[in-house]
């Protein structure tokens, strides 16, 4: 049984110390968080106790760590976390500064560190990947990933996110690079704000496109908007040279009414928390195998830095209307 810490007790930690509780090898041993009224939420209702950061570092009976608190805190909590021995699960993105994060770099070499890109976890995301590593449809040539909230987030939350880039898309460039298996080269990005004036007034935009080329030519297009209309909208589409694998949308459930008028089915899951339920789930379990010393992190430092450096470059290129090199 390991000893697990939770650093930031929000709507995502919740989830992760919920994963961690139900986990036969893992115990909810501490929970951090600034926000009283959160922290005393998750020891009520799943256990561990509340205590301060540098309690839980210094805890010797502390096996690993979960930081979900604030983007601007994870680098630095990463960093404390290793030099104190602990395994550590980081929420994305690393940092908000992609040199300050390459310069980090070298304090973290060795660290048993995994980053929540949980994406790479869906069943469905994951059963894509084995399809086309198969050869299912020859050799990959092109992507297209979509990727469209069902309605923007708070303006208050706009402000500190770091922008559509680093917020939202960096999980669709993480999936790029994972699904191309290779590192793009370039990229090309358009930006507006068509869904509310207010994120524009915030300096950042809602809707975006952005283009990434390899070095061997593959192309992914990657869709964004903070506005569907219809619901969580996560779909991926890849192309090879005999075919194509998709991955659709997911339904609040398979039932469809076929009429005279023409066939009706559920309406699409609403909430990230919902569409990705399993895939925090297995996330978990495979920080488990890394505290059993079973696996090496699927999602590594490195993982981070290039998604990190393909949201600069993607912002750059908005602000430039060129293309750039990550």
């Amino acid at each position: 049984m390991h000893n697990i810490a939770l650093i930031g007790a929000g709507r995502i930690g919740r989830i992760h110390a919920a994963n961690v509780a139900a986990h036969p090898g893992l115990a909810l041993s501490h929970v951090v968080d600034p926000v009283a009224d959160n922290a005393e939420a998750v020891s009520r209702d799943l256990g561990g106790r509340i205590a301060d950061l540098d309690t839980v570092l210094g805890d010797p009976s502390v096996d690993g760590v979960i930081i979900a608190s604030s983007t601007d805190t994870h680098l630095d909590y990463c960093l404390r976390a290793h030099a104190e021995g602990k395994a550590v699960f980081c929420e994305k993105p690393i940092d908000m500064d992609l040199a300050r994060a390459r310069a980090a770099a070298a304090s973290l070499r060795g660290a048993r560190l995994f980053l929540g890109f949980n994406r790479r976890f869906d069943p469905s995301f994951r059963a894509l990947k084995a399809s086309l590593d198969a050869g299912t449809v020859g050799g990959l040539e092109s992507v297209q990933i979509t990727s469209n909230d069902p309605g923007p987030p708070p303006i208050s939350y706009v402000k500190v996110s770091g922008g559509l880039f680093k917020d939202m898309a960096i999980h669709d460039f993480d999936m790029a690079r994972w699904l191309l298996g290779e590192e793009p080269t370039e990229v090309f990005a358009w930006g507006s704000c068509l869904v509310d004036p207010a994120i524009g007034q915030a300096g950042d935009v809602d809707t975006a496109r952005t283009l990434l080329k390899t070095a061997s030519g593959k192309l992914c297009v990657i869709a964004n908007s903070r506005r569907s209309g219809f619901g969580y909208d996560q779909r991926i589409e890849a192309y090879g040279e005999g075919g194509l694998i998709r991955a659709d949308n997911v339904t609040e459930s398979t039932v469809q009414v076929w009429t005279e008028a023409g066939a009706r089915a559920d309406r699409f899951q609403n909430f990230f928390l919902d569409r990705y339920a399993a895939a925090y789930r297995a996330e978990m379990a495979h920080f488990a195998d890394i505290l059993d010393g079973a696996a090496q992190p699927e999602i590594t430092y490195a993982d981070g830095l290039a998604a990190l450096a393909l949201a600069e470059a993607a912002a750059e290129s908005m602000k430039t209307g060129r293309p750039v090199r990550p």
